[in-house]
This record gives C-alpha cells, structure tokens and sequence, in this order.
C-alpha cells in the first residue's frame, strides 16, 4: 500500500550502514592497527588478528571471531566520559555507522564480499577498563559491541556497504 512506503523505506534504512574503520591486533593486548582493508577467514575471523590466530585474551573461555561496534555508541561513550576510544582503544575490529548494535541480533550481515553472522553481545570488561582506566565499562555500557562468525570469506574495505539481511521467517527480534 502507497500509504505505508514511508515506513518500508524507513525499514530499509535501517537495515543499512557503512563500515568506517577497520581494526586488528597482532596478539592478546597489542596495540590495534587501523587499516583499510582486510580479508575475513571463514571460521576463523579477520586475517592479522589475534582472534583468527587464536591469540586473544579470552581465546579459551570467550572468543569471538570478529568483533563489532557502532560507531554512534563510540561517540556517546567520549561525550559520557571523556576517554577516547576513536583510534581502537575500544579493542574492537569493526566500527560501523548508520545501524544500531541491536538490529545486528540473529541476523547474518553483509560486508564488502564477507557475510558474517550474529553471535552474541559483548558487553564491556574488566579487561578493558585495566587498559583505559576508571570509568570505561560505564562509558560504554549499553552499547560496547557484538561478537560475528565469518559464515563466506571475503574482502572488506573502509567505507563498504553494511547491509543486514532478513531474519528467516517466523524469527523476531
């Protein structure tokens, strides 16, 4: 119905972002390193990253292959408290820009070539709050990241397309 295209529209965008930078660590509590592209390895996660190499620091209890946060939540967490978290302090690999954390649950999402899957959140640790000091977990409460799989390897690229798929029927969010 032409009445509701708004809202479809609307819908639509929400469903859309952009990927704005790109993060890897060599091994669990190196400095991250920005790029502008990287390959996502099916199963294992971003190519010169400590969770691909299975040397991150929560490799046996908590791994993730892939690491997600958004960007407006990145944002917020600075205005809350002052710390800065723009050039990978956050210890996540992917910033993205135009889609909520939320819209993320159970749905595979697509990336420059990779499609990656929802995992779980990943909420903010003690780990990180020793590395940037008091007030970080708080900061980013609510808003710290997801956790994907690589389901198709492929390339990703700084500015690449976002683009979450629809959840399979009879799923809700």
């Amino acid at each position: 119905m032409a009445v509701f295209s708004w809202l479809r529209e609307r819908r639509h965008q929400e469903l859309r972002g952009t990927l704005v930078d790109i993060f890897v660590a060599d091994d669990a509590g190196e400095p991250m390193r920005r790029l502008q592209r990287c390959e996502a390895l099916v199963g294992m996660g971003l190519a010169g990253d400590r969770y691909a190499s299975a040397q991150g620091q929560w490799k046996r209890t908590d791994a993730c292959q892939v690491t997600l946060v958004a960007e407006e939540d990145l944002l917020r967490a600075e205005r809350r408290s002052g710390l800065p978290f723009a050039d990978g302090q956050h210890r996540r690999n992917l910033v993205v820009r135009g889609i909520s954390l939320a819209a993320f649950r159970d749905r595979h999402v697509r990336i420059g070539t990779a499609l990656l899957a929802f995992h779980r959140l990943r909420p903010p640790c003690g780990y990180l709050e020793r590395l940037l000091g008091p007030g970080t977990v708080k900061a980013l409460a609510g808003g710290a990241g997801i956790g994907l799989t690589v389901v198709e390897g492929g390339v990703l690229r700084v500015d690449d397309a976002v683009v979450l798929l629809p959840r399979p029927m009879g799923r809700t969010p």
